[in-house]
């Protein structure tokens, strides 16, 4: 996977790094003040009212909670971010899918418990990490690189524990409970399919443009003031909460 230099690497103007901080702050303030995107009440209310199999319904509220996840987006786009083939994108997406589909089916299926501020504050270390990997720095640091295959897997089944602790605010009834969480799961497939479609077709533009590389840096370091913002606001709620 390619990374940037781990050298100083080229000078970044000023309007560059504004233009690179306003991708994943852009995710992040979209996803509301909300300390965690949670569940929407009328969802909830919906959910609750309603038992046996319901597919179209799960398959509806999976692609929806994929699509609105501005971390599980930021961790997608700091994956793909220096990937160009086809064949690369679809290992480490499918990687980070068996992860976060494993994790989410059997966490709502045994009724797993987690604190959702605590699953949600690894979750935005997860961006912080990315964003490091796409700097160099643990090559710089520690003279090291993490596997960075087995990393997307093991994130994404943090990520999958993120899922699974918003399904059960659901408190999805048990008759029908298998075939609901696999439309679920199937909806967060097709959302996290969007979302990824729309992410390469911004980052195929910026690539082919002059400053791609030049706005990089200043790209991967907001993401990952993104991610520590997250990991900030997931502790805070945590503490604050009761």
């Amino acid at each position: 996977m390619a990374r940037l230099p781990t050298g100083n690497g080229a000078f970044v103007p000023y309007a560059g790094v504004l233009r690179a901080l306003l991708i994943p702050f852009g995710l992040l303030v979209s996803g509301g003040v909300a300390l965690a995107h949670g569940v929407a009440e009328g969802d909830k209310g919906y959910i609750q009212e309603i038992s046996g199999v319901h597919l179209v319904s799960f398959v509806y509220l999976g692609a929806k909670h994929m699509v609105t996840g501005y971390d599980h987006l930021l961790f997608l786009a700091g994956v793909i971010f220096f990937l160009y083939r086809v064949k690369d994108i679809g290992l480490y997406v499918s990687l980070f899918a068996l992860g976060h589909s494993t994790t989410m089916l059997l966490g709502v299926y045994y009724e797993i418990g987690i604190n959702a501020y605590l699953i949600d504050a690894i979750i935005g270390l997860s961006v912080v990490y990315k964003a490091l990997d796409n700097l160099g720095a643990f090559q710089r640091w520690f003279g090291v690189q993490p596997n960075t295959k087995a990393a997307t897997l093991i994130f994404g089944l943090f990520h999958g524990f993120g899922l699974a602790t918003k399904i059960q605010d659901y408190d999805v009834a048990r008759d029908g409970l298998v075939p609901n969480l696999l439309a679920f799961n199937v909806g967060v497939e097709l959302g996290q399919l969007l979302a990824l479609g729309a992410i390469l077709i911004v980052m195929g533009f910026w690539r082919r443009s002059g400053g791609f590389f030049r706005h990089a840096y200043a790209a991967n370091v907001a993401m990952m003031a993104a991610g520590f913002t997250l990991v900030g606001m997931q502790l805070t709620g945590f503490l604050v909460v009761k």
